[in-house]
């Protein structure tokens, strides 16, 4: 495994103030953001698939600090019920994939998206019940009429541009958020469809990030470290649907922190070896979103956490059996 960053956190400083930081810090990768809901600003497709001497430069700045990119990112809803957003977050995957194949990067990260809840929709509709039975019509719907036909297509484009693997974020709004909806959709489009595993988003769900793990054996291709602070009072009052601001944490039932913040080290510690043991060896990719400490904090914290559990090497042999 590797350590890896998302270099979002560091979008106020350019890419080379921001490799030249982190390569001192012993990172050896980034993830890199190229539009949709996730900053752009390290790296533009618009600058850099037009631009081949610029693009030449910045693979040399990377190779300057002994930097390799673990994933592109493109956060984005390619199936919005709006179809000019949808048209949107669809070309920044297109052409992210397009950059992909001119760096070399074989892994995309996004969201599966959520449509609407038939076409003349305004807003997306996530559905977490199934009664009524309106409900079921419209995951119908969504599933069989729009997420699986687009995916279905997008999934042709990246594999012509190179890309193997595109990795979901099982994200909470959209209609892959667990293993489940994401084995659901691997099945149905094929085995170029993973898992970006961010715990952050299961912890608050209820869900044991290490049974996720050994669920999507051969199905996890990026991994963001992320934690989630779940706080017992307000979600004994309230539980862990929680619409209220980032900002009010205080009050909301669960929050976002640097590694070990959130959780315990044992459960990193497990976290780690089950990735080991499901034969999982890429990017631990640092993402940081905690209300209460700075980019630069966060991030450091989070970089000596992680030197200390992370598992480098594989074992030669299990030499005391």
């Amino acid at each position: 495994m590797k350590l890896s960053v998302l270099t979002v956190p560091l979008q106020a400083i350019s890419a080379r103030e921001a490799f030249e930081y982190l390569s001192g810090l012993g990172v050896e990768q980034v993830e890199l953001g190229t539009g949709g809901y996730t900053n752009e600003n390290h790296l533009k497709p618009s600058v850099y698939l037009n631009d081949d001497k610029k693009l030449e430069e910045f693979k040399a700045l990377l190779k300057k600090n002994k930097l390799e990119i673990s994933a592109l990112s493109c956060h984005g809803n390619p199936v919005h019920p709006n179809k000019e957003m949808a048209e949107i977050y669809h070309n920044v995957f297109v052409d992210t994939c397009r950059l992909a194949q001119k760096l070399g990067v074989e892994t995309v990260v996004t969201f599966s998206g959520c449509p609407g809840d038939c076409e003349e929709s305004k807003y997306p509709n996530w559905v977490t019940c199934a009664w009524p039975d309106d409900y079921g019509k419209i995951l119908d719907w969504q599933w069989n009429q729009v997420l699986i036909p687009y995916w279905k297509k997008a999934a042709a484009i990246a594999q012509s541009y190179g890309v193997k693997k595109i990795a979901f974020e099982m994200h909470p709004g959209f209609c892959v958020y667990n293993p489940y909806t994401l084995l659901r959709l691997r099945e149905a489009v094929g085995d170029i469809i993973g898992a970006n595993f961010d715990p952050s988003h299961l912890i608050w769900q209820g869900i044991d990030p290490v049974a996720a793990l050994r669920e999507l054996k051969g199905a996890v291709y990026h991994f963001h470290a992320k934690d989630t602070r779940i706080d017992a009072y307000n979600t004994a009052v309230n539980g862990v649907l929680d619409t209220r601001s980032f900002a009010n944490m205080n009050d909301r039932g669960w929050v976002f922190r640097t590694i070990g913040y959130g959780s315990d080290e044992k459960l990193w510690r497990d976290i780690i070896s089950t990735l080991s043991m499901i034969g999982y060896d890429g990017a631990v990719s640092i993402e940081h979103e905690d209300g209460l400490m700075s980019p630069r904090e966060g991030l450091e914290k989070a970089i000596a956490f992680l030197k200390e559990i992370i598992i480098r090497e594989k074992p030669s042999s299990m030499w005391w059996s």
